[in-house]
């Protein structure tokens, strides 16, 4: 899966999806194979969604490799391709990578610098992986 679009100055899932996509994948990710009509249900605590505008949201993410579709009968049941744990871990691997290709140094030194802020246990594992790649060289 391709990266998606990355909007920085969103948090949460709208960093990769408009409101409306997060919203869908959020429900679609607690309780896979939905269809249409049960995830218009599910947004209705939210604001009262149209059936097509849903829809059309939905067909777009299977269009994007986001979820896919299945037929039952005569309905379209729908379900994310990865779990959010994968689409988090493809997303943010990508986009590593491309701000190291793009900014080389500077990247891996901000990288650095924002490890000030990060939880001991998140530093320890950094060092066993570069002990790791080292060994591995």
């Amino acid at each position: 899966m391709k990266r998606l679009n990355f909007k920085a100055g969103e948090t949460g899932l709208n960093r990769f999806f408009g409101p409306l996509e997060a919203k869908i994948m959020d429900i679609l990710w607690s309780t896979s194979d939905r269809s249409i009509k049960e995830v218009q249900t599910a947004l209705k605590g939210d604001r009262d969604f149209n059936f097509n505008t849903v829809m059309t949201v939905m067909n777009r993410l299977v269009e994007k490799g986001i979820l896919s579709k299945s037929i039952h009968g005569r309905t379209s049941l729908y379900r994310p391709v990865l779990s959010r744990e994968e689409f988090m871990d493809e997303q943010s691997k990508e986009l590593s990578h491309e701000l190291v290709d793009e900014f080389g140094p500077l990247a891996v030194n901000h990288m650095i610098d924002a490890l000030e802020m990060a939880d001991p246990v998140l530093i320890e594992r950094l060092e066993q992986k570069i002990k790791q790649w080292k060994k591995d060289m």
